[in-house]
């Protein structure tokens, strides 16, 4: 079962056009295709008639950045520039009847109506969503079921359970339809796992597309575990989306991650690009708290068109116990070369004193010290105790039982955990 596989991961979509060899991005993986299954049955009941429905990828595009002075917005307390990334759609530019997904009903379901789609496209900038939006709801006994509707769309569902070594359990869900004709396709699977040593991972995927082309992909997952090398309980919830325009140049993609442990250590990140027609914008950000009080944040932005212009923006800050530090670049390059950028600096003393600095490629600059309070957030504003308590489902998990006088495997082989993204500034493309 697909599902339970472990690493299962969609590649991002292709965007060959921006920035060759810069996104390493593979060509969006078309569903296998073939005929559907009917359920066979001595009874028959006709379904009632529902309105269409158009499928939308999302809601309207708002006007592209400029080309010459849009800047990206830099995300925490020091804002610089304007933003370089617009809210992509693709609205159809034809006004096709799309059925329903609600149409997808079999003419006879032994075990209940069809599955429905939830086809809505995933949206940007969303983050991870809770267990109660995915609303993950898996059987408690296998399930083989296919069907074939009135207007000749089809749908299929099916459940299983796998097992493996060591306690390991996945139990699964997959469901899916298309129209007659394939123009109109979704897809979603659903899955918990669990073995002896106190892993449990509960985790969905879906996809889609419509007849004009617009396709999409979206992942979530949830993971609690024993960290081999604290051995404290770690939580970690984990997104990523991506959506791909049929009839424009644009698409986009995003991964999301959120790490804690039982001592208040937590990680959290996203890294971002898309396109829009000419257009094109990457975004990576993160923030690291130890949970004794240290604190890292950084962000890093920047965007360019095809004729070459590029202008990005990055900062970080870094603290402990009231001294620390903060420090950014804004830049803009053109086409024929010429490049003007910024930095800046401060130093936080601890005591009210705070040290500024920076200069500019234009011949500005500025050094002084000034009496300033000294603020940051020592701790996240959601920690061990918020997910915890948003990861019911997850926690609710029951592994199999373990016989009398068997222990599980452990492995303590494995090199130490590796952050999504180092400490530090992260290089601007203009370096």
């Amino acid at each position: 079962m697909a599902a339970c596989a472990r690493g299962l991961v969609a590649p991002p979509f292709d965007l060959a056009a921006s920035r060759p060899g810069k996104l390493g991005a593979g060509p969006w993986p078309r569903p296998a295709r073939g005929p559907a299954r009917a359920i066979r049955c001595c009874c028959y009941a006709r379904p009632e008639p529902t309105p269409p429905r158009r499928l939308l990828l999302s809601a309207k595009a708002s006007a592209a950045a400029s080309v010459d002075g849009s800047k990206p917005i830099a995300r925490g307390r020091r804002r610089v520039g304007l933003t370089v990334t617009p809210s992509l759609t693709f609205p159809s530019s034809r006004s096709r009847r799309q059925p329903k997904q609600n149409d997808f009903y079999p003419r006879c379901t032994p075990r209940g109506p069809a599955p429905q789609s939830r086809d809505t496209p995933p949206k940007r900038d969303t983050g991870i969503a809770s267990e109660k939006e995915w609303g993950i709801n898996l059987l408690d006994e296998a399930v083989k079921e296919s069907g074939t509707n009135e207007d000749g769309s089809t749908w299929y569902r099916e459940s299983g359970e796998d097992l493996g070594e060591n306690g390991y359990r996945c139990r699964w869900a997959r469901m899916g339809g298309q129209t007659h004709d394939g123009s109109t396709e979704w897809k979603e699977t659903w899955w918990e796992k669990s073995d002896w040593t106190g892993y449990k991972e509960l985790g969905a995927e879906k996809s889609g597309k419509n007849a004009d082309g617009d396709s999409w992909w979206e992942k979530w997952k949830e993971v609690l575990h024993q960290d081999e090398w604290s051995n404290l309980a770690r939580l970690e919830k984990s997104a990523e989306k991506q959506a791909k325009s049929g009839t424009e140049n644009a698409g986009w993609y995003e991964k999301w991650w959120e790490k804690y442990d039982a001592k208040g250590w937590t990680e959290k990140g996203a890294h971002k690009y898309g396109r829009l027609n000419e257009q094109s914008w990457w975004e990576r950000w993160g923030e690291h708290y130890d949970g004794r009080g240290s604190v890292l944040k950084w962000t890093d932005k920047w965007a360019e068109t095809d004729l070459g212009t590029r202008w990005g923006d990055k900062w970080e800050e870094k603290f402990f116990a009231g001294i620390g530090s903060r420090q950014g670049e804004t830049w803009h390059a053109s086409p024929g070369g010429d490049r003007w950028s910024r930095t800046w600096g401060e130093e936080h003393f601890g005591n009210g004193k705070v040290h500024k600095y920076g200069k500019s490629t234009t011949g500005e600059s500025w050094d002084l010290v000034v009496d300033e309070e000294t603020y940051y957030e020592a701790d996240p504003h959601y920690g061990w105790a918020d997910v915890v308590g948003d990861s019911s489902q997850l926690l609710s998990i029951q592994p199999v039982e373990r016989p009398p006088g068997v222990f599980p495997t452990i492995d303590f082989s494995s090199s130490p955990p590796r952050t999504e993204e180092p400490p530090g500034m992260p290089p601007s493309s203009m370096e």
